[in-house]
């Protein structure tokens, strides 16, 4: 697992043992930032959800993006987040929060508005859609936003959800993402 392009490209990112971290694979990722630069350079605000290993967030902060808030509930994960953010020299960045996603969401509630929320949550989680629907209910996201999801093909997400429009879906394998613009301050999933 590498950053692919940027200030920090190439750098090699470091993984928990085992497979309770799943990272985007680098074809996944190559395709997904291949397609978020379509609609404009990289910049501004990024949210990080189930961050693992950082390297989303890192990939962004790499490509041009201001900030990047990184969220994971496991200590140990977070400890190697802050690795790959002091490795890459992004540290300066961006910020790591051990908590969980909902905790993270409810308690940032218009506090801060982001250009661009990344959610690659465990693989086929269930609650994807519940996540997705307090994103928009907490209003971390700007209005003209990117929601970006990471999802198993066995995952069926709705082109629409109140406060969010699909715009792009892509399979690659055994990954997708669903690209959403935030069209809503506000309201829950439908």
């Amino acid at each position: 697992m590498r950053v692919i392009t940027g200030r920090a490209k190439g750098h090699r990112l470091k993984a928990p043992k085992g497979l309770a971290t799943r990272p985007m694979l680098d074809r996944v990722k190559e395709s997904l930032f291949s397609v978020l630069e379509g609609y404009g350079p990289i910049q501004g605000q990024v949210l990080d959800l189930y961050a693992g290993t950082g390297s989303l967030g890192i990939e962004f902060l790499s490509r041009g993006a201001e900030w990047a808030d990184f969220v994971e509930q496991s200590a140990h994960v977070c400890t190697i987040i802050k690795a790959n953010l002091a490795h890459t020299r992004l540290a300066e960045y961006g910020r790591v929060h051990t908590m969980a996603v909902d905790r993270f969401l409810v308690s940032q509630r218009g506090a801060r508005r982001y250009d661009y929320v990344m959610m690659d949550p465990p693989y086929a989680d269930p609650a994807i859609e519940q996540t997705l629907g307090l994103v928009v209910k907490t209003q971390v996201g700007r209005l003209g936003g990117l929601l970006i999801v990471g999802h198993s093909p066995r995952v069926s997400l709705a082109d629409t959800y109140q406060g969010v429009q699909r715009i792009k879906f892509r399979r690659l394998g055994d990954s997708c993402f669903s690209i959403y613009e935030l069209e809503a301050d506000e309201g829950d999933i439908s």
